[in-house]
């Protein structure tokens, strides 16, 4: 049933929600918040290192990609009042479908986030050890500590709020250090417009894709927007907040890429590696400067991926998706706990924080897919559905987030 036939949230809920409407940022900020974070800064500064701007369609592919999903993504929540998680359980209603859908959500939680929520702890432990010194496993345990900490205490606006705001110094500092740098124009356009795959940048392509179009962050949106609005009637200020916010995000990847294409070559092994890429602009305050927003962007990513996680395994299973039951503290829990593992053990930061994007770029054809199906149920979403032009892009990202991961999959047979 569309959500305008059923009666709106009243009481503290409804007004939590109306205040939301007057605070800065929204959902979207933390869409951005949660792709911006050191997957997409090692990602995207590997991709500069090794290929130039060749790789910048990559990057302005998944900008658009990103906006069509997340936008079918917050119209399903804002419309049936569900996440994507219970839309798809309540989609495929019983038998092989559903134990398809569940096992599909399932998937994506226990490889791409535990794989993500790795890459994002080992990121902000390489940032804190550029800032400190010391042991990058003894930084990573003290992150994942501190996300526990903040995500146990179950407030949602706060965590939005202080979230998207840690990440903000260091796009700044990366559009900056960008323009300094910026290469020819022709390149720069051939770069974003004529797709290319110089010598062994696939799985670097296929991570571009990943750490933007992120498949945790469709079930992140469509559980956010209902925490912030609450109807159908509230569809064009969700739309202005994720456009804003996502393109912002995409240019600040962008600016990564091109600053170290313009720093010059060398091998990134850490974020001193990187932090080399600032030093026209900053000089010796680069390696600081570096290690503040790379944790920052660590310990924003570390929480909104167990929190994607918990709200999609509560819906597609039917568990109560509270931030303060006890199941769905269950699910972000192992999510982090599966994180702080890996990176106690010793696992290396750059080929593991690269090997979460790759999986999350395999990941995204099916989930998106499911996203596509819901968002066309006449049933449930009424006139709200998708149109033919929405399809058309929706299918187009599957097609081409399809073909990328299949090469890469066949790439490392």
């Amino acid at each position: 049933m569309p959500r305008e036939a059923v009666a709106g949230p009243t009481g503290p809920e409804r007004d939590g929600r109306a205040s939301g409407r007057r605070a800065r940022g929204g959902p979207g900020a933390m869409v951005a918040a949660a792709f911006l974070g050191p997957g997409t800064i090692t990602t995207a500064t590997l991709a500069g290192v090794r290929t130039g701007v060749s790789l910048l369609w990559a990057l302005g592919f998944s900008v658009l990609a990103t906006l069509a999903l997340q936008e079918m993504a917050a119209r399903l929540g804002l419309v049936t009042g569900q996440g994507l998680g219970e839309a798809v359980r309540a989609r495929f209603a019983a038998g092989a479908g559903r134990a398809l859908a569940a096992g599909l959500v399932l998937s994506a939680i226990v490889i791409g986030n535990a794989a993500y929520e790795t890459g994002n702890l080992l990121g902000g432990a390489l940032g804190a050890q550029a800032l400190g010194g010391g042991s990058a496993r003894a930084w990573g345990l003290g992150l994942a500590v501190a996300a526990g900490a903040l995500l146990w205490a179950g407030r949602y606006r706060a965590m939005e709020r202080w979230l998207t705001s840690l990440v903000a110094v260091m796009g700044l500092v990366f559009f900056a250090t960008a323009v300094l740098l910026l290469p020819s124009l022709p390149s720069l356009l051939r770069g974003l417009v004529v797709p290319s795959l110089p010598d062994a940048s696939l799985l670097l392509a296929v991570g571009l894709v990943g750490t933007t179009v992120v498949p945790y962050n469709l079930f992140l949106h469509a559980s956010a927007v209902r925490q912030r609005w609450s109807g159908a009637a509230d569809l064009p200020a969700a739309r202005r907040d994720s456009a804003v916010a996502i393109v912002l995000g995409g240019l600040v990847s962008m600016a990564v890429v091109v600053t170290a294409a313009g720093a010059g070559g060398g091998e990134v092994r850490n974020a001193a590696d990187m932090a080399r890429q600032l030093q026209p602009l900053l000089g010796g305050w680069a390696r600081a400067l570096f290690g503040t927003g790379l944790l920052a962007a660590g310990l924003t990513s570390a929480i909104t991926a167990p929190l994607a996680a918990a709200w999609a395994a509560c819906g597609v299973l039917g568990w109560k998706a509270d931030l303060r039951s006890p199941r769905f503290r269950l699910v972000w829990g192992a999510v982090l706990l599966a994180g702080a593992l890996c990176t106690v053990v010793g696992v290396r930061p750059v080929p593991a924080i690269l090997f979460a994007q790759v999986a999350n770029g395999i990941l995204l054809p099916g989930v998106a897919l499911f996203l596509l199906l819901v968002v066309n149920d006449g049933k449930r979403m009424g006139r709200w559905r998708n149109g033919p032009w929405l399809n058309l892009a929706g299918g187009l990202v599957v097609g081409v987030a399809a073909l990328l991961g299949l090469r890469a999959i066949l790439s490392v047979l």
